[in-house]
């Protein structure tokens, strides 16, 4: 292997040694023996049939013209292919099937009865929430740190009934407080929740001296 391997077509040392040619390159590999370059330039390997004189009845010559030169151009149908072919800005697959029109309205994850303004930008911003359209419309851009909100007992999604005097300009901190448990909730159902976070918190603490990763309970 170390003499021949090197300088003789590997097929003909598999026959020789009557082993698998896959056997043979696996112990050429163990013997870290490799094929030198003169074997490697030579018509022996087959490297030089193969990309020349076997290719050259199948290469292009040089200035070939395609068989299918000037046909591909935009625009070009024949037939009835016009009538299948998509046309611009037109969508497909799971974008058509949940498609909204701009002027479409949708409850959003807050509950809220919005209304599409455009099909461009994020998606996030391609609807606007009815009742902040209303207020502005009415009095203008909503102030930076501030929220339209309904008034107490007047939230709907109806939009007939979507208002200007149903709606009220607060603060996010009177938002905030509003949302809060503090005000949502009876007394009595305020101070257990606010024991449940003391005693979580205990066993937070506990649960990390001893080096574990602290995790909320149910």
């Amino acid at each position: 292997m170390r003499t021949d391997y090197p300088h003789k077509q590997t097929k003909l040392l598999a026959a020789h040694l009557k082993r698998p040619l896959s056997g043979v390159y696996q112990m050429a590999a163990d013997l870290g023996v490799k094929k030198s370059a003169a074997f490697l330039a030579s018509s022996e390997s087959g490297r030089l049939t193969k990309l020349s004189a076997a290719g050259i009845a199948y290469r292009y010559p040089k200035g070939h013209v395609p068989a299918n030169a000037g046909l591909r151009r935009p625009g070009w149908s024949a037939g009835r292919m016009r009538e299948t072919q998509f046309k611009k800005g037109q969508m497909s697959g799971q974008a058509a099937r949940h498609y909204k029109p701009i002027g479409s309205y949708r409850i959003n994850a807050d509950g809220y009865l919005d209304r599409k303004l455009s099909d461009v930008g994020p998606p996030q911003k391609r609807w606007a929430c009815v009742h902040r359209l209303v207020w502005v419309q009415a009095h203008g851009p909503i102030p930076n740190g501030h929220a339209v909100t309904f008034k107490a007992g007047r939230a709907t999604t109806e939009i007939e009934k979507i208002t200007v005097d149903a709606l009220e300009l607060v603060s996010r901190a009177e938002l905030m407080r509003r949302n809060s448990y503090h005000t949502n909730y009876p007394k009595p159902i305020r101070r257990l929740i606010q024991l449940r976070g003391a005693v979580q918190r205990q066993i937070n603490k506990r649960i990390k001296k001893q080096g574990a990763r602290p995790s909320k309970t149910t």
